[in-house]
């Protein structure tokens, strides 16, 4: 299967790419490359790709695929928030256009991903995909408009997927050091102490890279008929887990660290605990299978074996600063566009 593959030199891309590839699809990028440089260790290898910003996807680039697996976003709360009319821009308006650029130019299924954030705070109860949607913030309220569009573009040639990915972690050649157990892992690793400002008791489904790669690929070839048009968590129960629980492991897997809870900034609202059975029901076998603990040895011994600092740890490895530095250095435009 010829696949279009949207934020391949990002976090999760760089992990997709060669998942989709082992799987034997012909895997295309597509990436403004704002991130692209943001590797700890060796570089990894990409496949071809298109340089270009999703804002600006010429209708032909989208000819000749069957697939497009739509990754490329403004990917974190924080940087939502602070440049709102650009997360919409580009997360929004910029995705259901490429959606229907997709449609029209013949491609049969649109993989979408989306993020157990939309359901905010759900309290203790684990939701399903039936459940409300309340967004908390700019980035889940984009995630909800673009799922709302797309569905309204399915159609018996256009088979739209909604993959709700919990909380990503573990490690890809393209770092994000801005997620709850990446960051916790690094802090760790650098001075010895996991400091929590909450009070440690919301809850957070986490799933690693990996999973999500692999969920992905399943539900690329999955049967029309299991996957049309639907919804669907990506992650493992096993992983709905408590801050304070996440901070726990992080100082287990790394030895000499130790757990600072303080509760300054109270209870966050955003607490969710989230059911994963739709995708195991419809696609049996397809289960996230990594967990947080494993997750939290592969990091560490990732940052100790290629030497991560803290500089790169609070600056290129953290998106809202890494753009910040782009900015001042002049190789980033106001919106964000690579120059």
């Amino acid at each position: 299967m010829r696949v279009l593959l949207t934020g391949h030199q990002g976090y999760l891309g760089t992990v997709m790419a060669p998942v989709l590839a082992a799987a034997g699809h012909e895997v295309t990028g597509l990436d403004s490359g704002l991130f692209a440089d943001c590797v700890l260790g060796p570089t990894p290898p990409d496949p071809e790709g298109l340089a270009v910003d999703l804002r600006d996807v010429p209708a032909e680039a989208l000819a000749g695929f069957d697939a497009v697996i739509h990754l490329a976003a403004l990917s974190n709360d924080p940087l939502g928030s602070l440049a709102p009319e650009l997360t919409y821009d580009i997360n929004y308006h910029a995705s259901v256009r490429l959606a229907r650029l997709a449609r029209e130019a013949g491609v049969r299924r649109f993989l979408y991903a989306s993020t157990c954030s939309v359901y905010g705070a759900s309290g203790d109860e684990p939701v399903t995909e039936d459940a409300p949607l309340r967004p908390l913030t700019p980035y889940a309220e984009s995630k909800v408009r673009v799922e709302d569009e797309l569905l309204e573009l399915a159609d018996a040639d256009f088979t739209p997927v909604f993959l709700r990915n919990a909380t990503a972690f573990g490690f890809s050649p393209r770092l994000r050091a801005d997620i709850v157990l990446n960051n916790l892992v690094g802090h760790a690793h650098l001075s010895g102490e996991v400091k929590v400002l909450s009070d440690g008791t919301p809850w957070r489904p986490l799933v690693h890279a990996l999973d999500i790669a692999d969920a992905f690929t399943a539900v690329l070839t999955a049967p029309r008929e299991a996957v049309h048009a639907r919804a669907f968590n990506v992650g493992t129960e096993r992983n709905n887990v408590t801050v304070a629980e996440i901070a726990a492991t992080v100082v287990e897997a790394v030895p000499g660290s130790t757990l600072l809870i303080t509760g300054q900034t109270g209870a966050d609202p955003r607490s969710y605990r989230v059911d994963f059975s739709r995708l195991r029901a419809a696609l049996p076998g397809c289960e996230a299978r990594r967990s947080v603990k494993e997750g939290a040895v592969e990091l560490i011994d990732a940052y100790r074996r290629h030497g991560l600092t803290r500089e790169a740890f609070e600056r290129r490895f953290t998106r809202l600063a890494r753009l910040a530095d782009r900015q001042a250095a002049g190789t980033v435009g106001g919106e964000l566009r690579p120059r």
